[in-house]
């Protein structure tokens, strides 16, 4: 069991005034693109964190089949919102996928494979994280083996998981992928144009 954990909490301060999650996106938003893309991956657990237009978000996604969790500490930062979607977890997940909600050109086959080597890698060694990289430059999403639990709700830095990654190198399994999608989220109004370029 793998859980995925789609962060769209965040406060889209850098989109001059809009909310990224819900802008359009071919015909759609933003945000279900990206989530319809991890459904697509036939994850068995899908946690969505919401936050800031919770409301909004929440009807926006209808009736996909995923779980919602809602992060009231959403303005300290991300890593919040990850506690939040590890303790909405499924018990017995084998691991966390930490997938972000701006990054709708990430496709459910780069999901897939991602998912397929960690459950490969894990038999090997239970304490793994894997990480896709473009041409030697490390993305997201990123999967956590469940062993890292009680570190990532212990994480007091507000920003994700990158210290636990950078104390845990020896156990970074480092995946190869064809696409800069693993690169591209949608931070500013600029790069959310050259998203929109590459439908």
């Amino acid at each position: 069991m793998l859980t995925a954990i789609v962060l769209a909490a965040g406060m889209s301060r850098r989109m001059e005034g809009e909310n990224k999650l819900l802008l359009p996106f071919g015909d759609k938003t933003m945000l279900e693109t990206t989530l319809d893309h991890i459904l697509a991956a036939r994850l068995e657990d899908i946690v969505v964190v919401l936050g800031h237009d919770g409301t909004r978000i929440q009807a926006t996604l209808g009736d996909r089949p995923v779980k919602m969790v809602y992060n009231p500490d959403h303005p300290t930062g991300m890593t919040s919102s990850i506690q939040a979607g590890i303790r909405a977890a499924l018990p017995d997940a084998a691991g966390f996928m930490i997938c972000l909600s701006d990054m709708p050109l990430i496709t459910s086959t780069i999901y897939s494979q991602l998912a397929k080597i960690f459950f490969e890698e894990a038999r090997r060694e239970p304490r793994i994280i894997v990480q896709p990289v473009f041409e030697g430059t490390p993305g997201n999403p990123v999967i956590f083996s469940a062993v890292f639990k009680n570190e990532i709700l212990a994480l007091e830095h507000p920003e994700g998981c990158k210290p636990i990654v950078q104390m845990n190198r020896e156990f970074v399994v480092r995946v190869p992928v064809s696409s800069d999608s693993i690169l591209r989220d949608a931070d500013t109004a600029a790069d959310f144009e050259v998203l929109k370029n590459r439908i």
